[in-house]
């Protein structure tokens, strides 16, 4: 990686490394070998990494290296007189044009390459660590939203059109509360809703004086903003509006050229050449690597019951949660954290309440203050925003596959997309997704050689799923429960 690095620096050739190590201490395993030459470059570079990231480098890891490389590195512009060397830390939006190390969150890092301002730092060598994430960072930057206090700020910049406003907000309110309650209130915009609020942008869009909130919105809709949706807050009575790209490739695709980028990933892409995820990235032909994980200390024990009924049938939960109560009886006498990951909701409730009947305050449901020994019920955003936060478990268990599902109306507007172009949307989409998250959930796991355990039968009955078990690998596989596994994990 150190050297892949040092010759994007050097010759300006992007890469994209896939480094199989996905979680908290876990994954900072890798980080010296891209800091190392960074530090020792003597030009501009620009490091993008996650908040929690930045600040750990910044505190941790960048102090201790340029101390043992004996290097003085300029992370940012002179410190106060008596201040520490170390506390030199540059911040990406005010230093543009700094000639040393940029420490950069994806938000701003984004906003600034995809702002007008781009042009400014086009030029710099760009490593981003986490790119995992980066299509859903992207996503989120290009998404406009209006709020319900943005209705009454219309108002007063266009007091003329109050009237129209009124009677808008009042229809799209008795539209959105016509759906039914469900756990996201989430809900695609039909097509007489969005004729609603076109024709009012039509009416105040002349004067010239709309806020830059709704301004924003209505740039986002004309140009890529085919994912249109609202999300409705019952209790209060009011509802918010977004606005976003279904695909971020076309944008993407536009910063990919002007620079060496080195992207660092977990597992991005089953294969080595990443072809789906550069394609979802807009990214051209570069240098992959992808390391995988050693079979001698990070080889997991995975159990996979090939009787279980298919997670779509009528008896799969029953069965699910007695396997699960039978799964933790015989692992009570190991000390070590143990994750249930249920993406069902109501499921996740159910399962949660029938299992502390038994183990009492040991069972925790997505909390991250937890004991020792404690079993964490948990859905899957939960466990891949904080596993690093907790300990290793030593048995994880995976209720169903994390299928993006097809209930989540921006997950259904996605599948048309593709569908309207006649492409594979489950290749290129649905799976993708799921062996991503996948793979994520279990990297804790491989710290202490755990115990992870699938409870959908689909792994073994649908051509995918040799998919998904090479995404898993390398691994030790039964099909039945040996206690020697569990007592030893």
């Amino acid at each position: 990686m150190a050297r892949l690095v040092a010759r994007a620096l050097r010759l300006g050739r992007s890469a994209l490394i896939q480094t199989g190590l996905t979680a908290g201490v876990y994954q900072r395993r890798y980080r010296v070998s891209y800091l190392m030459p960074i530090l020792m470059w003597p030009e501009p570079v620009i490091l993008v990494a996650p908040t929690r990231t930045i600040e750990h480098l910044r505190a941790v890891e960048i102090p201790r290296l340029q101390e043992w490389l004996q290097t003085d590195r300029p992370l940012a512009k002179p410190a106060p007189t008596g201040a520490a060397p170390t506390k030199r830390i540059a911040t990406y939006d005010q230093n543009i044009n700094f000639p040393g190390l940029m420490l950069a969150d994806p938000q701003s890092w984004l906003a600034s390459r995809l702002g007008t301002d781009a042009q400014f730092h086009s030029k710099i060598p760009t490593i981003i660590d986490g790119v995992d994430d980066l299509e859903s960072w992207t996503r989120e930057q290009l998404t406009a939203s209006l709020h319900p206090g943005d209705w009454n700020d219309l108002m007063l910049a266009v007091p003329q059109e109050v009237d129209a406003i009124l009677q808008v907000r009042v229809l799209l309110t008795r539209a959105c509360f016509q759906h039914p309650a469900k756990p996201d209130e989430c809900y695609l915009l039909e097509t007489a809703e969005q004729n609603i609020l076109v024709g009012l942008f039509e009416k105040i869009e002349p004067s010239g004086l709309i806020p830059v909130a709704w301004s924003n919105f209505w740039r986002r809709w004309k140009s890529n903003g085919k994912l249109r949706w609202a999300q409705i807050h019952r209790s209060a009575g009011s509802f918010s509006l977004f606005c976003a790209p279904i695909q971020v490739a076309e944008v993407l695709s536009k910063i990919w050229d002007d620079r060496a980028v080195v992207l660092i990933g977990g597992a991005v892409d089953v294969e080595q050449t990443a072809p789906i995820f550069r394609q979802m990235l807009g990214l051209p032909e570069l240098t992959s690597v992808k390391f995988s994980p050693d079979r001698q200390s990070e080889l997991i024990q995975l159990y996979i019951p090939n009787w279980l009924p298919l997670p779509n049938t009528p008896e799969f939960q029953g069965v699910l949660i007695e396997e699960i109560r039978t799964l933790l009886l015989m692992s009570a006498s190991v000390a070590g954290l143990t994750v249930l990951i249920v993406g069902d909701v109501p499921l996740k409730a159910r399962l949660a309440a029938i299992l502390a009947s038994e183990f009492g305050s040991r069972v925790q449901v997505e909390k991250t203050d937890v004991g020792e020994n404690a079993i964490l019920v948990t859905g899957w955003e939960f466990w891949r925003q904080h596993q690093g936060e907790l300990s290793a478990p030593h048995l994880l268990a995976i209720a169903t596959l994390p299928l993006p599902s097809m209930e989540n109306p921006l997950v259904t507007a996605r599948v048309a997309y593709y569908k309207e172009r006649r492409q594979d949307w489950f290749r290129l989409y649905l799976l993708p997704a799921a062996l991503n998250e996948l793979q994520r959930a279990i990297g804790p796991v491989r710290e202490r050689q755990g115990v992870v355990a699938i409870f959908d039968t689909r792994v073994l009955h649908r051509s995918y799923g040799q998919q998904v078990l090479a995404a898993m690998s390398p691994f030790a596989r039964i099909d039945y429960l040996d206690t020697t596994w569990l007592t030893q994990a």
